[in-house]
This record gives C-alpha cells, sequence and structure tokens, in this order.
C-alpha cells in the first residue's frame, strides 16, 4: 500500500511538472507592407533631439556625431566636447540604415532612395534631393508598388521555440537572423579630391571616395557620382556575388568584405572601379581595416554568419593583386575594428572591447593591451577627438590619448535600460 502510495504521489508531481510554463516577454520584428508612394509622399521630419533607443551606426564629420537608429532616422549631437555631447535634433528617416556625409551634404537611405540632405546648419535641415528607385531589395515588388519592412515589436509568449540572441535578449529562431543582421549594416572615409568627407566604422555599407559615394549591398557595389555634393547621380551597380557586408576606403582603394572573404577594388577611375584581388575565407561574418601593409579582417560566427570562425586574420596586402593571410588569431565574437596607428582596437560583441598593438603582427596575442569587459561593441572610431565605441547598451567615447591605458570620457544609454 506504501509503495502504490508513493506510486500515486511520484506521478501527481510529475503531472505537475509538466504543466509548468515560463512566459517571455522579448522584442522581435514583424513583416510590415508598405505601399512605395505612401513613403515618398510623406514629409522628412526634424525633430527635437531624443534619447536611443536601438543604435546602428556611427559617423562623425566635424564636431558632430550621428548616430542611426535602423529603419528611423538619425540623431545629431554636438561632439566639440566629447566629455559632454549634447543631442542637437534628430531627422525621422523611415527604412534607412547607412549614411555618409560629402561637403555637409548628409547622404541616407530611405527604402529603396537615396537621400541628400544639406546639414550646413544642423538646427535647420534641409532634403534637397531625393535620387528614387535605387537600392532595389528581395522584399520590393514593383507591380504593385509595395515593399516589406520589419518593425519592432514587443510580443509575450510561452512558445518553447524561442531562444536567446547573443546580446542575451530573447527571439524566435525565425527571427534570430533578423535581430543580428543589425549589426552587420555601418563607412569609413576621410577626404579627397577637394571633398570633405566624414568617417564611419568599419562595419559600413556607404562610403566615399574621389567624388564618388559607394554604397554595397548583398550582392552588388553601387556607384553614385557626388561631384556636385546636392545632386548624387546613380551611375551603375557592380556584381560582386552574394553576402556582401562592409565597404572601407584606404588610398584609393575599395576593401569590400563579404561572408567568403575581401575584394579588393581599384578606384582610381573613381566611376569605373576595377577588381584586383579576390582573398577568400571560410563562411563568417566579415569587416575590414587596413593601413599601408596589412588588412585586419575579423570574421565573426553567428546565425547570420553561417556559424562560422571567430578570428581576427592579418593579410600581407603590399601586392594588392595577391593579397596572403599571414597569421590568423583565435577571438570570441569579434565584429568592428578601428585602427590608430600601431594600435587595432577590436570590438567583441558581448565580450567587450579589446586593443592590441600591432607594430609585430606575428605577435598580436602577444601584445594585448587592455580588455574592456563591461563595454559590449559592435563597431569602433578612431577619431581625432576621441574613440567612438557603439554597442547595444548604447554609445561610449574614451580618450586614447595614451593607447595604453584608455579612459572613458561619456556614455549615452539606449532609453529603455
Amino acid at each position: 500500500m506504501q509503495l502504490l502510495m508513493s506510486l500515486m504521489l511520484l506521478l501527481v508531481v510529475s503531472s505537475c511538472e509538466d504543466q509548468v510554463e515560463t512566459t517571455y516577454t522579448y522584442q522581435t520584428q514583424v513583416p510590415v507592407f508598405l505601399q512605395v508612394n505612401s513613403f515618398r509622399e510623406a514629409d522628412i521630419i526634424i525633430e527635437p533631439g531624443k534619447p536611443l533607443d536601438n543604435p546602428g551606426k556611427i559617423y562623425i564629420y566635424g564636431d558632430y556625431l550621428f548616430i542611426s537608429e535602423p529603419g528611423e532616422g538619425i540623431h545629431i549631437l554636438d561632439n566639440s566636447n566629447p566629455s559632454s555631447p549634447r543631442n542637437l535634433n534628430f531627422i525621422n528617416i523611415p527604412g534607412t540604415g547607412d549614411m555618409a556625409i560629402n561637403n555637409n551634404i548628409l547622404y541616407a537611405d530611405n527604402y529603396v532612395d537615396l537621400l541628400a540632405f544639406d546639414i550646413s546648419d544642423p538646427q535647420d535641415i534641409e532634403m534637397v534631393k531625393r535620387e528614387e528607385d535605387v537600392f532595389p531589395n528581395l522584399y520590393t515588388n514593383e507591380e504593385t508598388g509595395t515593399i516589406v519592412t520589419y518593425k519592432d515589436t514587443l510580443i509575450t509568449s510561452t512558445d518553447p521555440n524561442m531562444m536567446w540572441s547573443s546580446w542575451g535578449r530573447p527571439a524566435f529562431r525565425s527571427d534570430f537572423m533578423a535581430m543580428e543582421s543589425m549589426a552587420a549594416y555601418s563607412g569609413g572615409s576621410k577626404s579627397g579630391g577637394g571633398q570633405s568627407y566624414g568617417q564611419g566604422g568599419s562595419m559600413a555599407r556607404f562610403t566615399l571616395l574621389g567624388g564618388h559615394l559607394y554604397t554595397v549591398d548583398d550582392y552588388d557595389l553601387r556607384i553614385f557620382s557626388v561631384e556636385e555634393p546636392t545632386d548624387p547621380k546613380y551611375l551603375k551597380n557592380i556584381n560582386l556575388g552574394w553576402g556582401i557586408e562592409t565597404i572601407f576606403p584606404f588610398k584609393g582603394k575599395l576593401f569590400i568584405g563579404s561572408m567568403t572573404g575581401m575584394h579588393i577594388y581599384d578606384a582610381s577611375n573613381p566611376s569605373e572601379p576595377q577588381k584586383m584581388a579576390v582573398y577568400e575565407h571560410v563562411t563568417s561574418c566579415d569587416p575590414v581595416v587596413v593601413n599601408d601593409d596589412y588588412a585586419f579582417v575579423t570574421l565573426r560566427s553567428g546565425a547570420l554568419c553561417r556559424m562560422g570562425a571567430d578570428e581576427l586574420h592579418v593579410l600581407d596586402i603590399k601586392d594588392l593583386y595577391n593579397p596572403q593571410l599571414i597569421k590568423s588569431y583565435p577571438m570570441e565574437n569579434p565584429h568592428g575594428l578601428g585602427l590608430s596607428g600601431n594600435y587595432l582596437y577590436l570590438a567583441e560583441g558581448e565580450h567587450g572591447l579589446k586593443s592590441f598593438n600591432v607594430a609585430d603582427v606575428m605577435e598580436i596575442s602577444n601584445n594585448q593591451i587592455e580588455h574592456l569587459k563591461d563595454y559590449a561593441s559592435i563597431d569602433i572610431i578612431p577619431g581625432p577627438k576621441s574613440l567612438i565605441v557603439i554597442g547595444p547598451d548604447g554609445v561610449c567615447q574614451f580618450d586614447y590619448s595614451d593607447p595604453e591605458k584608455l579612459k572613458e570620457l561619456s556614455c549615452i544609454s539606449v532609453s529603455f535600460r
């Protein structure tokens, strides 16, 4: 009898355990169908400065810091004092992801269009040009005039198929790639040919060189003439294959990162860039920065990155037609990176921010300087006044005048943390 009662109690307990459910509230993205005419006819509104919600890309131009909100718009901050950046205003640009600035003209995508804004006076911004249908994508239906975009949405669920993203936020498996893809969208530019360019990060998809704007999407390099800055003109596109992610300019060359390798293009004739070489690697996400002799490429694993490697590759590019891998270093989950002289700053995702002395490229692992684990990071810009780091928690700036010891100057946190 005692044995029977014990068995019955065990069954009751097991039954109770089987019925336990866990409820999650999480942010994901749901599809939204838009008519092309609806966003073209809507006013681009310049709003007062507001808190960060979901930072995507960073860009600097003069004393100003630009921070994009994927799909929403661009924050403009007065960064003349990096210890106390001042929020000026917000350009409401639905469907935006990337930006670049040439001679006080800001270029940004608006779904399938390219917009140009005069930001000579950041307090009085004016849109000066819309170049239509220059960013076609897989989610455009030309017959019906509709596009598919995605909207961040809070959902409460007990679905057992839910998983945790790399930032510790829950998501459905089917939505994981969409959340990770925000990190893959941000270009480094300096100046040239009478133009005055800003500076973007290593994960940029827009960049400027030789009076031309270059953009990349999953498959193509697109070329625009911006020799007349207020009147950008689409010229052509060059198919690069698949998995194209980032673009970085250096001394008349374009270094294009993809999930399968790094493309090098000669842009000495800026309207007709010519392929010089392709360095191939295992399938991973792949931003790149370069100096005169070497390219530093991070390979990253993850759902969007086909579960590739987590490594830093160093390539000898003295012969740009024949780049050679000379050393690879294991990393944790490297994202963007920035190079300043002999110092490399590397965003390790949720694992923090690392810095290295890379004077000896064969001994980088033995020359790590710092690992700031509390700063989850996606991309980095070594700017003239500060080292700017963007991550899921916001944007932080550091004094790096002493590269051996970073000193935090300020942090702009996202509004919901």
